[in-house]
C-alpha cells in the first residue's frame, strides 16, 4: 500500500502574526513548524502503514525552510519525502496548492499507484479547509473529510472507512481505494519522535520537484494567478471590556454572579 500525507509549514502560532504588504502570510516572525493537525495525518497514515503493511511518503510545497516540515514526518515514520519549492509558486492560494500537489501526487503514482491521500483537516495559517475537497478533485478521487476516526476494511483492506462526529450526528462513511481522507485532531494522539528516529530521519533524501519537474505551468500559479486575495488586515485591538477578580475569598462567586449577569450560563 502507498499512503501519501500532505503536510504544510507554517509560522509559529505562538509568534506575532501578521500579513506582508503584498498580501500574503508574514513567514519573517520566527521559525515555523509542522501544521499542528497534519500530524494527525502523519500519525494516521504511519498506523495504517504499519498495520496493514505499506509505505508513506509526505509531500510538501512551499520555500527552502518548508523542508522542515518533511523531515518530521520522516521523523515520525515516514519512509520518503518530496518538497515541492519554486519561485513561482510565491502567493498561490488553495486552487494553486491543490493543482501542484495533484500534480506531485501524480508523479509519486509514476512509481506505483497510490492508495491513499491523506491530509490535515486545516492548515492552521489560514483555517480555509478547502485544499482537501480541492484536491481530491483534482486528483478525481472520492473524498471523505474530517474523519474522528479512520480504518481500513474488507478481506484485503481495500475498502476506507471513517467516522465523522458533526454537531448533531455522527456519520460512517465508506469508499473503495484510491480515495483522499482529511482527519480531524481527535483522530489519534500524534506520536513523539525518539532519539533514534530523529537521527534516522537526518539520513533519509528529499526530493526536491520543481514546476517545470511537474509540468506546471508557473503562470498558474503564484500570487497573479490566485482567484482569491487579501484586500485588507489589521492588528487585532487589543481588549479593553476586561473584569479582573482579586480572589478574597470570594472570587468564585463573584465570577458565577458575573456569568449569570451577562447570561453566559
Amino acid at each position: 500500500m502507498k499512503i501519501v500525507v500532505c503536510v504544510k509549514h507554517v509560522p509559529d502560532l505562538q509568534g506575532d502574526r501578521g500579513f506582508t504588504p503584498e498580501g500574503r502570510v508574514d513567514r519573517s516572525q520566527g521559525d515555523g513548524t509542522l501544521n499542528e493537525l497534519d500530524e494527525n495525518a502523519v500519525e494516521a497514515a504511519v498506523t495504517l502503514a504499519e498495520t496493514h503493511g505499506g509505505e508513506v511518503t509526505v509531500l510538501t510545497m512551499g520555500p527552502q525552510d518548508a523542508e522542515d516540515a518533511v523531515r518530521r514526518g520522516l521523523q515520525m515514520g515516514a519512509e520518503h519525502a518530496v518538497h515541492v519549492v519554486d519561485d513561482a509558486l510565491a502567493g498561490s492560494d488553495a486552487f494553486a496548492t491543490a493543482t501542484v500537489l495533484a500534480a506531485a501526487v501524480r508523479r509519486i503514482a509514476a512509481d506505483g499507484p497510490v492508495d491513499l491521500v491523506v491530509t490535515g483537516m486545516a492548515a492552521l495559517d489560514g483555517l480555509m479547509s478547502v485544499v482537501p475537497t480541492l484536491l481530491a478533485a483534482e486528483l478525481d478521487l472520492p473524498q471523505a473529510t474530517l474523519a474522528a476516526e479512520l480504518t481500513l476494511t474488507g478481506a484485503d483492506a481495500r475498502t476506507v472507512r471513517v467516522r465523522r462526529d458533526l454537531d448533531h450526528v455522527v456519520e460512517v462513511l465508506e469508499a473503495d481505494l484510491p480515495a483522499l481522507v482529511s482527519v480531524t485532531d481527535q483522530a489519534n494522539q500524534p506520536r513523539y519522535p525518539n532519539f533514534k528516529a530523529i537521527m534516522a530521519a537526518r539520513k533519509k533524501v528529499v526530493s526536491t520537484w520543481s514546476l517545470a519537474d511537474l509540468g506546471v505551468d508557473p503562470t498558474a500559479v503564484g500570487q497573479t494567478a490566485a482567484r482569491t486575495t487579501v484586500v485588507e488586515a489589521s492588528p487585532r485591538p487589543a481588549r479593553e471590556d476586561r473584569v479582573l477578580i482579586t480572589d478574597e475569598g470570594d472570587a468564585g462567586l463573584r465570577l458565577a454572579a458575573y456569568l449569570v449577569e451577562n447570561r453566559l450560563v
